[in-house]
């Protein structure tokens, strides 16, 4: 405020003469980054310029990659920094900055630390965070810092040991391209522009393919479409990264990608050039740690000879060798103190492990002399085993030599995916790899934090090697998750962890196509001081912790049988020539394929999915108004059922997807989801319910979501019930199959369906009905009379019945055939349909026709409360008092009165078995059933067990005799 006040007060404050600015002066402006004269006369400023008009000075470079424009911008935005640009291509801008510590304070190593943001801005949208801001760096974020780390970090020269940052950040994204390769080569063009000493620049290209044909720069739809996906970072002549994701490359296939991709990358290189030249910077003079050649020769001298000795010997171990190599520091440590040479004392521990370094080189190039003492195309022991944890879903173990990594498989539903909040690519994905790496896998005390980008880039590459054999999605729903817990670590954990990951895959059961595997590829070269080309070098096939740390390439390799589907090659010189790339791709697939053996040996194939551990996945279509009700208020209802029976569930539209661990939770949670929402009513399917209610006739169920069936009195039991009470109670929980559903839409239950019956009744063999032909005169009223060859043979478990339900079978005393007969509700809904028309004179025609047929019945519906109720419509008449029949009297053999003896006329002695309001259920001997109603003036004060003379007048439609009451007098 006050500082404008004083402007207004004096204008002149605010606005100097022109002949005193830079620019009269001859001198550049400073927002290039830098002040220096003018290779050309400033032209005196327009007169229609306005005061207060800032003008920067920006400088671009454009070139085209395919048919796409890119552009290099410096000197309009993070103007302060030491180095920035702006890289654009279509739409999507990348800024990427560099800057270093000031101050000649530095460490013995290179503390280069990059960061990537994607923040959601690029592509317009509010994070959906609580405080609305980006959190933590996320695992893709991670994931380009290294993509971006590991080409530049070797091009820094030899003890610049002082701290740098690089932070790229994602400023608009249309979609179209992944910003990662983009950071890359604007962080190259960042340092050329900066002051500090870098060998660069460095290119980076992405290829892809598509139906064989070679894609440069390729879209994210492209990438879809594509079965490579090569990120390829170098300088002019020589490699710097490569990473791969492919669908089983060959490597013939994949040599030709690298080839295509060099050149391309080279294109990036020229422009960067010409931007540093019109804007860069004069690099530095920075104070650089160099190892004194004095100290180095005293401690040689020292210990050469002993530190030989030691690797010379293949039987030390990996804390053995590092045992042995501590104490030769020591012995050292002492003769320097005895000499008081306290800059050797300080740079002891690096001398050491130069020399050290250059031991174990000499032996490899000289003599191919390894420390294991190992071919140098020899793979370590290999030790698999799967199904080393039982109850989980898939687990395994596997170790090559002393490496040594544990694997589980975790199957979940859908909605258990990883959502992902980046600007390019898919919201999520359903495959997930986790790699840890404790440790005590390397005998040392630490704590364990939270994501590395050491174990994040391991474990994403071990990721990409198995996703090219997954199942996919529409054949397998699962979401799957693999740990890899490394158990102890000496060289290629993240080789291990394919290795593992694969047999624990197929342990669970999952279909992949075939095994996966992966090797690591080191490299150890001599280099000529004067001209820089490698003069001589040898590949290393499984190479150990020690060999990576001295050797110069980390080069892993996945792949199947066929082909590559994963690489990461890691580098410490600045750049390899290609050929040896290429060269090493030969020896990383002798060594895959020796490993896949072994892994074939223990497990070839993926198991069944019987055993009681493995996952259950079910997939359910209902209506959205049923799911909100399983959702209840805020999702609490679906927490609860999740929470009691161990499941996880996922709702999309009309989709409710359940994830079970085993079948008893899946059971467990179906029976919940059905008392909710209900399922469709199948006759024969079992159901639990509650009783809501009792009536004198039967018990009214509540089951299915809500609905109600009626559970009659006769369906209680095998055995007769005189009181309901005695065998339900209201709010007992009942399993009960539902054996019906009349036209009404009411639905009938039973209990003894459900339950086993007594082991007399289970004997009984059910009686086939007769033709007409055979027994034109004899009705068969609801049984299959069996033949003599049947009677021996077993109970079938189900028997075809009707859509009705069926009574029990009791056995008769005599020898005659049991009988399958209605039970009281047909009788009773016959009755209504019917009229029940009574005839004194039984009419002496034959019954032509009907034969019921019998199943077995397996679903629940409602049913109604009266069953005598009069003056309904009459849906299907059968009047057959009409008929005529020989009077029959079986007075004589009444107590073997059966379906095939009972005729028109038959007259016999039976007990009252219900009394119901509309007529009496009477009990005809032989297990035979039939119904009697009460006349209009006739006596209706009946009990039960009362004896009654009767004739059979008529059959129902159904095959029930119906009954009517005889004086002999």
């Amino acid at each position: 405020m006050a500082t404008a006040a004083a402007h207004r007060a004096n204008p002149l404050l605010g606005r100097l003469p022109h002949f005193l600015t830079w620019r009269s002066l001859g001198f550049r402006t400073v927002c290039s980054g830098r002040m220096g004269f003018s290779s050309q006369p400033e032209p005196e400023p327009e007169s229609h310029t306005r005061p207060g008009t800032k003008l920067l000075e920006t400088f671009t470079e454009q070139f085209e990659m395919g048919s796409r424009l890119i552009t290099l911008e410096t000197g309009k935005i993070a103007r302060f920094a030491n180095g920035a640009v702006v890289l654009g291509m279509d739409d999507t801008r990348v800024l990427s900055t560099v800057c270093s510590a000031k101050g000649d304070a530095v460490k013995d190593f290179l503390p280069l630390t990059v960061d990537y943001q994607e923040k959601q801005f690029a592509q317009g949208v509010i994070p959906n965070t609580f405080m609305r801001r980006e959190g933590a760096p996320k695992e893709r974020e991670l994931l380009c810092a290294r993509i971006i780390d590991r080409p530049i970090r070797p091009l820094f020269p030899a003890g610049f040991f002082h701290e740098v940052q690089v932070t790229a950040s994602v400023l608009s994204s249309d979609g179209k391209q992944d910003p990662d390769v983009m950071a890359a080569n604007a962080t190259s063009a960042a340092l050329m522009l900066s002051d500090i000493p870098w060998a660069g620049p460095i290119g980076m290209i992405r290829i892809g393919r598509i139906e064989g044909k070679f894609i440069v720069n390729p879209t994210m739809d492209e990438l879809i479409l594509s079965d490579l996906n090569l990120v390829y970072a170098c300088t002019r002549d020589k490699t710097l990264m490569i990473d791969v994701q492919a669908r089983e490359i060959s490597e013939r296939d994949l040599e030709a990608g690298l080839r295509l991709a060099h050149p391309e990358a080279v294109k990036f290189i020229e422009p960067q050039i010409r931007l540093a030249a019109k804007a860069g910077k004069h690099k530095k003079e920075y104070k650089l740690s160099l190892m004194p050649e004095r100290t180095l020769e005293k401690v040689a001298q020292l210990a050469e000879a002993s530190i030989e000795e030691v690797f010379t010997d293949p039987k030390y171990g990996k804390f053995e060798r590092g045992e042995a190599l501590e104490n030769i520091t020591q012995d050292v440590r002492k003769a320097l103190e005895e000499e008081c040479d306290e800059e050797s004392l300080r740079l002891l521990p690096k001398a050491v492990d130069t020399v050290r370094k250059k031991v174990v080189r000499r032996r490899i190039i000289a003599e191919g002399s390894r420390l294991d003492g190992r071919r140098l195309d020899e793979v370590r022991p290999v030790y698999c085993e799967s199904g080393i944890l039982p109850t989980l879903h898939g687990s395994s173990l596997f170790s090559r030599g002393d490496t040594q990594v544990l694997c589980t498989v975790t199957l979940g539903a859908p909605g258990d995916a990883q959502r992902l909040e980046s600007v390019v690519g898919p919201p999520s994905k359903r495959f997930m790899l986790h790699y840890s790496f404790p440790p005590f896998c390397i005998n040392e005390v630490g704590k364990h934090g939270g994501l590395n980008r050491r174990e994040v880039g391991h474990g994403t590459l071990a990721e990409k090697a198995l996703l090219a054999v997954l199942p996919p999605e529409d054949e397998f729903p699962y979401t799957v998750r693999i740990n890899s817990e490394v158990m102890a670590s000496d060289g290629s954990t993240s080789m291990a962890s394919v290795c593992g990951g694969s047999m624990a895959l197929m342990d669970a059961g999952i279909p992949l196509r075939k095994h996966v595997a992966g090797i690591s590829v080191g490299l150890v070269s001599e280099v000529d001081q004067i001209t820089g080309t490698i003069k001589e070098y040898r590949i290393l096939t499984d190479i150990l912790g020690l060999e990576d740390h001295l050797g110069d390439m980390d080069f892993k390799i996945v792949g199947t049988q066929d082909g590559v589907t994963a690489i990461q090659l890691d580098i410490k010189p600045a750049g390899i020539p290609l050929d040896i790339v290429c060269e090493s791709l030969e020896a990383a697939r002798k060594g895959r394929i020796q490993i896949l053996d072994h892994m074939e040996r223990e497990i070839g194939a993926p198991r069944t999915q019987d055993e009681r551990n493995s996952p259950r996945l079910a997939t359910l279509k209902y209506s959205n108004d049923a799911l909100r009700r399983l959702l209840g208020p805020m999702g609490a209802l679906k927490r609860k059922i999740e929470d009691e029976t161990g499941t996880r569930m996922s709702v999309s539209d009309g989709t409710l997807t359940i994830v079970a661990k085993n079948q008893s939770a899946m059971d467990k949670v179906l029976e919940k989801v059905d008392f909710i929402l209900g399922r469709e009513i199948e006759i024969g399917g079992m159901y639990k319910g509650t009783v809501a209610s009792i009536k004198e006739y039967g018990a009214f169920v509540e089951f299915n979501g809500g609905q109600q069936g009626l559970l009659h009195i006769s369906e209680l039991s095998h055995e007769p019930v005189s009181r309901i009470s005695d065998v339900v109670s209201v709010g007992q929980h009942l399993s009960l199959m539902c054996i019906g559903q009349d036209v009404r839409g009411n639905i009938k239950l039973s209990l003894k369906a459900a339950s086993p019956r007594p082991q007399s009744q289970a004997n009984d063999v059910v009686e086939s009905v007769l033709s007409m032909k055979q027994s034109p005169s004899v009705w068969a009223a609801a049984g299959v009379v069996s033949t003599s060859e049947e009677k021996n043979s077993p109970l079938p478990e189900e028997l075809p019945v009707s859509k009705y339900e069926v009574n029990d079978i009791k056995s008769s005393s005599s020898s005659s055939s049991p009988v399958l007969v209605r039970s009281v509700e047909e009788c009773d809904e016959e009755e209504r349909s019917t009229g029940f028309v009574q005839s004194s004179k039984p009419t002496s025609e034959p019954i032509g026709g009907l034969k019921p047929e019998c199943k077995t019945v397996q679903t629940t519906h409602k049913t109604s409360e009266s069953f005598f109720k009069k003056g309904e419509k009459d849906e299907k008449e059968h009047n057959i008092s009409s008929q005529t029949h020989p009077s029959n009297d079986l007075s004589s053999k009444e107590d073997h009165v059966t379906a095939r003896s009972l005729k028109l006329g038959t007259k016999v002695t039976a007990k009252v078995y219900q009394v119901r309001t509309g007529g009496l259920v009477l009990d005809l001997g032989g297990g035979l059933r039939g119904m009697c109603r009460f006349e209009a003036d006739g006596k209706k004060d009946f009990d039960v067990n009362d004896e009654l003379r009767v004739e059979c007048v008529s059959f129902s439609s159904k095959g029930v005799p119906v009954m009517s009451l005889v004086d002999d007098e």
